[in-house]
């Protein structure tokens, strides 16, 4: 697919400058001048208009509730690290944090009132694409660190080594790396229509592409035709592969794949889905226009918009 790294959190072509996360001294001389991006349960440090990740000199006051740490790389030859304050208690509610849509914002005491903590899914279409993969990759490693504390091995407390893509446990010697989850995501279509689907935590109306999550011993296109037929009770034949997308939430990567539907008859499991139907492409264009109360198609951003625009578009090859 010629447009597939333009996905949201696709390349930026950042230098990761994977060398420097194990030579400590060089990183302690370069976080010096470096600028660090606070993350504080999940959501980045945002600025409150433009959304665009803000970043903070090292030694800032908000770094006092300091925890992981990860050297994100160069960005345009100036080092980027990212560190999680999510220890650091806010006033306020703060319930809806980590919800599938969580609208709150926290605003720190040592920050403008213009730089507020925010979720990432609902800025991620501001960001350019530099800002969205540094701010996909510091979510996700550390909420990786924030999840995998204790050794797989042992059940000993690891640390973070290696600039933060890394814990160690001193008591058994183990090594352990971030973790990125398979998920398949598929355009399933017959003739002309697309198979939509909803989960039963969605807001209202919302539908979304069918995904799910690669089984070990499996690859990208039986996952597909295993889950479509799962859900749905649809058959699928043939499968191309067409862009992939890091998804931050927490740790995937979605496998974006085009699947032709052998069969159209559906069958519902509600232990996985709510709902699904055909969508004609004219009935697409009418729901992408909000002219359908009934039908919210998947968000800008995600894969799954990006995947069903350029189905409307003819684009997919």
């Amino acid at each position: 697919m010629k447009l597939a790294e333009s996905v949201t959190f696709g390349g930026s072509g950042l230098d990761r400058a994977a060398e420097l996360r194990s030579q400590p001294e060089a990183l302690a001389g370069l976080r010096a001048g470096a600028c660090v991006l606070p993350i504080w349960r999940g959501k980045p440090l945002l600025d409150a208009e433009s959304r665009a990740p803000v970043f903070l000199a090292a030694d800032h006051a908000v770094f006092a509730h300091e925890g992981p740490e990860v050297f994100l790389g160069r960005d345009e030859g100036a080092a980027r690290f990212a560190c999680d304050i999510s220890a650091w208690e806010p006033q306020g509610d703060t319930d809806s944090v980590g919800q599938f849509t969580d609208p709150s914002e926290q605003r720190h005491p040592e920050l403008p009132s213009g730089q507020v903590f925010g979720e990432l899914r609902g800025s991620m279409v501001r960001l350019t694409p530099r800002a969205a993969e540094m701010a996909a990759t510091a979510k996700a490693i550390l909420e990786w660190h924030r999840s995998h504390r204790f050794c797989a091995r042992c059940g000993g407390e690891s640390v973070v080594s290696q600039a933060g893509w890394q814990r160690d446990c001193p008591a058994c010697g183990g090594h352990h790396f971030p973790r990125t989850d398979p998920v398949v995501i598929m355009l399933i279509t017959e003739g002309n229509s697309v198979l939509m689907g909803r989960s039963h935590v969605w807001p209202e109306g919302m539908y979304s592409l069918l995904a799910g999550f690669v089984e070990p011993g499996e690859c990208i296109e039986a996952a597909v035709r295993r889950e479509v037929f799962e859900e749905s009770g649809v058959r699928v034949g043939r499968v191309d592969y067409l862009a992939s997308q890091p998804w931050p939430f927490p740790n995937s990567l979605m496998f974006g794949c085009h699947g032709h539907a052998t069969s159209r008859d559906i069958t519902v499991d509600p232990a996985e889905i709510e709902d699904a139907q055909w969508v004609t492409r004219e009935a697409m264009v009418e729901a992408l226009a909000g002219n359908d109360p009934r039908l919210k198609p998947a968000r800008p951003g995600s894969i799954a918009r990006f995947l069903i625009e350029n189905w409307l578009a003819d684009t997919l090859d």
